[in-house]
C-alpha cells in the first residue's frame, strides 16, 4: 500500500467537515479536495450522504439506508469526491444516522410505506419502536390540522388499479391503501388502514412510536435488532470495505436501546475502524470504558478551550445586570429543571406515558404518582443518560435527590427505583432513551434561550452556571484527555453549535468588560423596549457577537430564539404582536442612526480582541490532544449563529487565493481579512499531518512574570505551544517581564518563521508575540 494509502487508513490527523447538500453536492466536495490537502487535514469529514428526505439540507432524515443520496450528487458523485479525495491522499470520515429514519413523506421511506400499507405483517414492522396495542393495532400520524381534518381526505389512483393500489391524501400528504380495503369514502377508507391520521396536537401525549426527540417525521429504528443492524448498514460496510470509507462519526447514540451493543457489533462488522459518537458530556462525566469508540465528536473539548478564555473576575457585573433585567435572581440549576418539566409534560409527554405503560402498575402507587415520578426523575437527571449497569450512580443519586425534594412521591420513587435499575429491562432502556432527549430539549433548545446572563457559555456541552476555568485546569483537562482519549476528536464548531467560534471568542471579551456592556445594554433597552428583558439581551448580545451580519440573518435568529425560549411567542402559537416588537428591534440596528453607530463603535473597539481570542482558540484546539476537526469554513473568520445560518455557502475561492499569499511567505496582520487564522490552521494542520511524532506528550510549559496569567503553553512532544488569553486586561498593563521558560537554545516559530533563542531568563513574552497573538515553537 502507498503511503498515502496508509495515511488513509489510520487514525486521521485531522479532519475537516463538510456539509453536503443539494446546493453543494458530492462533485463540488470532490473540487475542493485538493485545497483540503493543501491546507493540512488527513480526512474529509462528511455530513450524511445516505437517500434523505427530499430538500433536506443537512441529512440527518435519512429515508432509504441502500442508496447514496441522488440529490446530493448520487453514488457517481460519492465515487468521484472519493477518487479526488485518494488522488490528494486523503480519506473519508462518514457521519452515520442508526437511531432513526425520515418519515415525513411516506412515499419516500419504503419501509415505513410498507409499514403503513400491511401493519403489524410487515416485513418491516420490527424496524420501528411502535407500541401497536397502545394505538389499536395503528400507528397514529400526527398530521391533521384538527380532529375536523378527517373530512379533507381524499383517495387517489384507485380506479383501475389493483388490490392495494393508490393513496390516500391530505394536501400534499400521501399514504398507502391497504389491500382490500379501498371501497368507501376517503373517511371509510381512513378507517380501515393500520394507521390513524391524527389532530397533531395529539403528538405531545397519545404518539406510538418513538422518535428522535420531539421530531415526528423522525420514527426510531430498533438497530438493536442484528437483522436491522445489517440492513440498515449494508451499503456503508460495503463502503468501508471497499476503503471508500476509512472512519465512522455515529449521530445520537444515546437514542439508541443498547449503545455498548451496536458500537461492538459495527467496530466487528467495520475492522475496528476509527469512530466517535457524537456523545454529549456533562462536566466531569467519561464516556463509559466499555465503549469500542475512539471517543467523542468535541463538545467536551470546546468547553475546556472557551472557558479558559472567560475572565472569571467578570461573574459578578454580568450577573447583576442579568437579575436587573430579570428581575429576580435567577437560579440556574431551578431553571433548568423547570424547562425540563415542560418538556416531560409537554412535547415528550408520550414518551413519558409509554414508560408508564412499560411499568405496568406499582403496588400501592396510583398513575398519576407513577406518571409525576418519573418526570422529576427525567427533570433531574444530571447527564444525557446513564448506560448500565454503567452510571447506576447517577440513577441512585438522582432518586436521593427527588425524593428530598418530594417526600410526596417518596413510594412511587422507592418503587422506580427497583424497576429502573434492572439493567437490560424496557423500562429501564426506556428510561435511558427518554433521559437524553429531556436534556436535549429542556437545556440546549429552551434553558439556553431562557438565560442570557453571558451567552457564550451557552453551549452544547457546557455549563452556563460555570464562569470561566484557570490555566491549571485547563492543563489538568489535556493531560487526562491525552491519557484516556488521545484519539478523541476536538471541535470548536459543529453544526449544531448555538454560535460559531468567532462569534464565542468576540462575545468572550465581555467578561472582561462587563460594565461597559451594561451600559450599551441599558442604553439600547432604554432606547427600544421589549416586555421581555431576558430575550432583548440575548438578541443584543448574537447581534454584537456576528456584527456585521445581513437583516435577513439577523431577523432569523432573532424569531428562532424567541420562540425557542417560549416564554413571549411559541414555535405552535407565535404571538404576532410580541414578533412584531421583536422583528422592529432587529431593524432598529440597522435603520436607527443612533442604535447603529453604538453597535459599530463597541464591536469595533471588542473585534481586535475577539480576533485574538480567535486565534488562541484555533491554536489550543487544532494542538490539543485528540484527532482537531475544522468546520466548513472556519479557516477563516466564521461569524455565525444557530443552524441553518451556519450552513451557508463557504467561498473556497478566497480561501485558495489567500493560501497562496501565505504560502508566498507572507505574515499577515491580525484584521478583518482572517489571514491569519488561516495561516494558523494551515500550519498547525500540516505540522500535524507531516510530523505526527511532535505531538505525542503533553507537558505544561511553566510561564512568569507581571502578566503569567495571560499566557498558556504546553510542550506536545516537539512542538511548544503559545497562546494569548484574556487580551483587554492584557492590554492595560501589557505583558511587562513576562517570560517563557523554555530550554536554553534556538527556537523556530512555525507562524512567522522567526528563529527565537532561550537563556536563563527564558523566552520575552513581548518579543515572542510581537506579530501574533499565539506562536507554535520548534527546536531549530
Amino acid at each position: 500500500m502507498t503511503e498515502n494509502g496508509e495515511r488513509r487508513r489510520s487514525v486521521p490527523a485531522a479532519t475537516y467537515r463538510l456539509q453536503v447538500h443539494a446546493g453543494f453536492r458530492l462533485q463540488d466536495a470532490a473540487d475542493v479536495a485538493g485545497y483540503l490537502a493543501d491546507l493540512g487535514v488527513t480526512h474529509a469529514y462528511s455530513s450524511p450522504l445516505l437517500r434523505s428526505a427530499e430538500g433536506s439540507n443537512h441529512g440527518y432524515d435519512t429515508v432509504d439506508h441502500a442508496h447514496i443520496d441522488e440529490a446530493r450528487g448520487g453514488r457517481e458523485g460519492f465515487d468521484r469526491f472519493v477518487a479526488a479525495l485518494h488522488e490528494h491522499g486523503l480519506g473519508l470520515v462518514l457521519d452515520l444516522v442508526p437511531n432513526h429514519m425520515g418519515v415525513d413523506d411516506p412515499a419516500a421511506a419504503p419501509w415505513w410505506w410498507d409499514v403503513l400499507q400491511h401493519g403489524r405483517q410487515s416485513a418491516h414492522a420490527g424496524a420501528f419502536d411502535i407500541d401497536w396495542d397502545f394505538g389499536d393495532g395503528k400507528v397514529r400520524i400526527p398530521v391533521l390540522g384538527s380532529a375536523d381534518d378527517v373530512e379533507k381526505l381524499e383517495v387517489v389512483g384507485r380506479e383501475g388499479g389493483g388490490d392495494g393500489d393508490g393513496e390516500l391524501r391530505y394536501y400534499d400528504n400521501r399514504f398507502p391503501i391497504a389491500p382490500g380495503t379501498g371501497d368507501g369514502t376517503p373517511q371509510e377508507v381512513h378507517a380501515r388502514q393500520n394507521y390513524e391520521l391524527v389532530d397533531w396536537r395529539r403528538a405531545d401525549d397519545e404518539l406510538n412510536y418513538r422518535r428522535f426527540f420531539a421530531i415526528n417525521t423522525l420514527a426510531g429504528l430498533r438497530v438493536e435488532d442484528p437483522a436491522i443492524f445489517d440492513a440498515t448498514h449494508e451499503l456503508v460496510l460495503q463502503l468501508v470495505g471497499d476503503g471508500a470509507v476509512d472512519g465512522l462519526r455515529i449521530d445520537h447514540p444515546d437514542g439508541l436501546a443498547d449503545p455498548k451493543g451496536y458500537l461492538d457489533r459495527l467496530a466487528d462488522a467495520s475492522g475496528n475502524r476509527w469512530t466517535v459518537v457524537e456523545k454529549i458530556l456533562e462536566p466531569g462525566e467519561d464516556l463509559p470504558e466499555s465503549w469500542r469508540t475512539a471517543g467523542t465528536t468535541g463538545y467536551d473539548a470546546l468547553t475546556e478551550v472557551d472557558q479558559l478564555l472567560v475572565d472569571p473576575s467578570g461573574e459578578g457585573a454580568l450577573t447583576a445586570l442579568d437579575t436587573e433585567l430579570t428581575g429576580s435572581a435567577v437560579d440556574y440549576e431551578r431553571l433548568v429543571h423547570d424547562c425540563k418539566r415542560e418538556v416531560t409534560d409537554g412535547m415528550l409527554g408520550s414518551e413519558v406515558a409509554r414508560l408508564v405503560r412499560v411499568i405496568g402498575e406499582l403496588s400501592g402507587v396510583d398513575a398519576t404518582q407513577q406518571t409525576e415520578a418519573l418526570a422529576e426523575l427525567l427533570a433531574s437527571f444530571p447527564v444525557y443518560r446513564s448506560y448500565l449497569p454503567d452510571g447506576r450512580e447517577h440513577l441512585d443519586a438522582t432518586v436521593a435527590a427527588v425524593r428530598g425534594r418530594r417526600p410526596d412521591l417518596t413510594a412511587a420513587l422507592d418503587a422506580l427505583h427497583s424497576v429502573l435499575s434492572s439493567a437490560g429491562s424496557e423500562a429501564a432502556t426506556r428510561f435511558e432513551q427518554t433521559s437524553g432527549p429531556v436534556m436535549a430539549k429542556g437545556v440546549e433548545d429552551m434553558a439556553y434561550y431562557r438565560w442570557a446572563r453571558f451567552v457564550s457559555l451557552n453551549e452544547v456541552g457546557g455549563d452556563p452556571s460555570r464562569f470561566g476555568s484557570t490555566v491549571e485546569e485547563f492543563h489538568a483537562a489535556q493531560l487526562r484527555r491525552a491519557e484516556r482519549y488521545p484519539e478523541s476528536m476536538t471541535t470548536l464548531s459543529t453544526h449544531d453549535t448555538k454560535r460559531s467560534e468567532d462569534v464565542r471568542a468576540r462575545l468572550a471579551v465581555l467578561a472582561e468588560m462587563p460594565d461597559a456592556w451594561a451600559q450599551l445594554v441599558r442604553q439600547l433597552l432604554q432606547r427600544h423596549p421589549l416586555t421581555d428583558r431576558p430575550l432583548a439581551h440575548l438578541v443584543w448580545q448574537n447581534l454584537v457577537g456576528a456584527w456585521p451580519l445581513s437583516r435577513e440573518r439577523a431577523h432569523a435568529y432573532a424569531e428562532k430564539a424567541a420562540r425557542e425560549a417560549g416564554t413571549s411567542t411559541t414555535w405552535t402559537a407565535p404571538d404576532e404582536e410580541f414578533e412584531g416588537q421583536l422583528h422592529a428591534l432587529v431593524d432598529a440596528a440597522f435603520d436607527d442612526e443612533q442604535t447603529h453607530g453604538a453597535i459599530e463603535d463597541f464591536v469595533g473597539r471588542i473585534a481586535p480582541l475577539g480576533w485574538s481570542n480567535s486565534l488562541t482558540q484555533k491554536l489550543l484546539q487544532l494542538t490539543m490532544p485528540g484527532v482537531p476537526d475544522v468546520y466548513q469554513g472556519t479557516e477563516l473568520w466564521d461569524f455565525s449563529l444557530v443552524d441553518p445560518d451556519n450552513r451557508r455557502p463557504v467561498d473556497y475561492g478566497q480561501r485558495r487565493q489567500l493560501l497562496a499569499f501565505l504560502d508566498a511567505g507572507e505574515v499577515p496582520a491580525v484584521d478583518a481579512t482572517g489571514a491569519a487564522k488561516l495561516l494558523v490552521t494551515s500550519r498547525v494542520l500540516r505540522a500535524r499531518r507531516d510530523h505526527p511524532e511532535w505531538f505525542a506528550g503533553y507537558e505544561p510549559v511553566e510561564v512568569t512574570g507581571s502578566a503569567a496569567e495571560h499566557l498558556v503553553a504546553y510542550d506536545r512532544g516537539g512542538v511548544v505551544v503559545v497562546a494569548t488569553r484574556l487580551p483587554a486586561g492584557l492590554a492595560a498593563k501589557g505583558w511587562g517581564d513576562t517570560a517563557l521558560q523554555l530550554p536554553n537554545g534556538a527556537w523556530r516559530d512555525l507562524l512567522t518563521g522567526e528563529r527565537i533563542v532561550s537563556d536563563v531568563a527564558g523566552v520575552a513574552a513581548d518579543a515572542l508575540l510581537a506579530k501574533l497573538p499565539v506562536a507554535l515553537l520548534t527546536r531549530d
